[in-house]
């Protein structure tokens, strides 16, 4: 494919034009199969079978804000192919041109995501009030954007819209599907789809405001699917199979390449019935849900893959995914001061929890235990659990001050049985659930935690441990890479023992001061604060915190200081 003065240049006209010795070979050669295809059997790029293992991504960087850096992009993407991922989906927007760089040269598979709403206000403010006149628009900046990145498999022309009740909505997918054929003939088209909430639409069901009353002039949307679900748990997704659901949502999804499903995985089984030559995609799941999803998508050819949400926390939608311990924690709409959805498999900073070690797991990434344990520091009976998270654990075994106090442990592997060592004294042994999961709880004590995988037959196959910090807890200034005037530089910042372990259960404000370098961004994961990224002080989250940086001058000058006045220097 080629694009010359913003105008596509058909791919034949290409070969034809500059590539006459490639036309000889191909006519030659008529299996070659250098593209996008589907069919009954899958999806298929370059004549190799690709099941996508997914997770959406939302555009803000964590403590630099909706900047976009390449720096930031990079670092992204090779953290998320680390733990098995192949395919993100840029949702709900259309992916940055850095992310697009990024994922080209490191191989990550991209659903690209037009827009949040159609024409309908899922706000009063948003942008369905121009929608109309200017989708046609963005659609073609968007193929032109992408059209020359080898990584965009994919585009989605939408998230969670009610529309296609009607056969307004209908039509308008259709006519948005062949405007992306005629832009990008190369490339499906897909949508996330939630047919358990377009039927809420189709019979009327009253959106709420803050004090839960019906609000009958606002239109429901996906924050009220979001409620619902928080309120009635996962059965709420059991609606999304039903025949009358089936029925109202086809026309929209037969519209469509791929019918994109979110939240609904009782449709994946009965749509190889109703509708056999249809292809899925699970463009929004649960990522505690992936042990359901992921052996479905490996045994229905015609279910490409799925999309957890989410791979990264994000600003915004507070407390979404919390599992709180906070009074102000409780129910589905949390206030000010929570400030992250707090979900996803990696934290703001991109530090990996318990979901990213499920998913590494299952799809093969990680072949030795994967070792999480839910905050030893926390009262777990003043525990609210939000539906969007699976558990809270991290990968820590360094509690200070928690000795004595049941620890909840969680192994994640695919061996048969786990035994759990602590300080070399057995804990106990346990099968592997379905779920690809052994759980523990045990008394804390600091030291060397050790999970060892069996097999069926009882051989030790795996083992991995984690430490806990001892001695003297200081400040680590730790850059992830080498400094270069001018390009942005990560910088950890963490609380640490003398064995250069993060120390979970220690956090204090920490104020940074800079010289020959700019501030991009300071702080932590914290879903619930009152500080600032710009201001240069910020509090550690379970001992961790990061600093980004741009170097001005040859040399730069990393100072900390703690609330103990103790200062740490770092020169780079």
């Amino acid at each position: 494919k080629a694009m010359k003065d913003g105008v596509i240049i058909p791919l034949n006209d290409v070969i034809d034009q500059y590539c006459p010795n490639l036309r000889a070979y191909l006519d030659t050669h008529p299996d070659i199969d250098r593209m996008i295809k589907t069919d009954e059997s899958g999806l298929h790029i370059n004549g190799e079978t690709v099941k996508l293992k997914g997770g959406c991504i939302h555009h803000d960087n964590g403590v630099i804000g909706a900047r976009s850096l390449e720096s930031s992009a990079y670092r992204r993407v090779r953290k998320l192919k680390e733990f098995g991922y192949n395919a993100i989906r840029s949702a709900h927007n259309p992916i940055s041109r850095n992310l697009l760089k990024a994922c080209d040269e490191l191989g990550m598979y991209i659903m690209d995501e037009c827009w949040d709403m159609w024409y309908e206000h899922k706000n009063p403010e948003d942008y369905a009030s121009r929608f109309e006149d200017y989708w046609e628009q963005d659609l073609r900046c968007i193929a032109a954007k992408d059209f020359n990145h080898p990584s965009v498999i994919l585009y989605s022309i939408g998230n969670e819209v009610t529309e296609p009740r009607e056969e307004k909505g209908v039509e308008l997918a259709r006519k948005m599907t062949d405007c992306l054929h005629q832009l990008d003939p190369g490339r499906p088209v897909t949508a996330g789809i939630n047919p358990t909430l377009i039927m809420m639409r189709k019979v009327g069901y009253a959106a709420t405001g803050p004090a839960n009353e019906p609000e009958p002039d606002h239109p429901v949307s996906s924050t009220d699917f979001n409620k619902q679900i928080s309120e009635m748990g996962k059965h709420l997704m059991l609606g999304s199979g039903r025949e009358d659901v089936d029925q109202l949502c086809s026309p929209v999804l037969d519209a469509l390449d791929i019918a994109g499903y979110n939240y609904a995985t009782p449709c994946y089984e009965l749509d190889g019935v109703r509708h056999p030559g249809r292809l899925l995609v699970g463009t929004e799941t649960f990522p505690q849900d992936l042990p359901v999803n992921w052996p479905l998508v490996e045994k229905l050819p015609y279910l490409l893959g799925d999309f957890m949400w989410t791979a990264w926390d994000y600003i915004g939608e507070v407390g979404v995914g919390a599992w709180s311990y906070h009074a102000d924690g409780r129910g589905f709409s949390k206030q000010y001061p929570w400030l992250l959805a707090d979900t996803g498999a990696f934290d703001i900073l991109g530090d990996d929890n318990a979901e990213a070690g499920l998913a590494s797991v299952i799809w093969g990434a990680r072949t030795t235990p994967y070792i999480a344990v839910r905050p030893v520091n926390q009262d777990q009976e003043n525990l609210y659990k939000a539906m969007w998270r699976g558990s809270n654990a991290i990968p820590s075994w360094s509690w200070r001050g928690c000795d004595g106090r049941n620890a909840e442990v969680e192994v994640y592997s695919d061996a048969h049985e786990i035994e759990l060592l602590l300080n070399g004294k057995t804990m106990g042994r346990k099968e592997v659930n379905e779920g690809f999961l052994a759980q523990f709880t045990i008394p804390y004590e600091p030291g060397v935690l050790t999970a060892v995988a069996y097999d069926r037959e009882g051989r030790r196959i795996s083992e991995s441990s984690l430490t806990s910090a001892n001695g003297d807890l200081s400040i680590r200034i730790q850059p992830e890479e080498e400094a270069a005037a001018g390009r942005p530089l990560y910088v950890d910042i963490d609380i640490v023992g003398n064995n250069n372990v993060v120390e979970s259960n220690a956090d204090r404000t920490l104020k940074v001061e800079l010289e020959g370098a700019e501030l991009v961004g300071f702080g932590s994961a914290n879903p619930r604060s009152e500080e600032r990224f710009e201001s240069g002080s910020y509090t550690t989250y379970y001992g961790r915190s990061q600093l980004v940086i741009i170097p001005r001058r040859e040399s730069v000058r990393i100072t900390v200081t703690t609330p103990d006045a103790e200062q740490y220097e770092v020169t780079l």
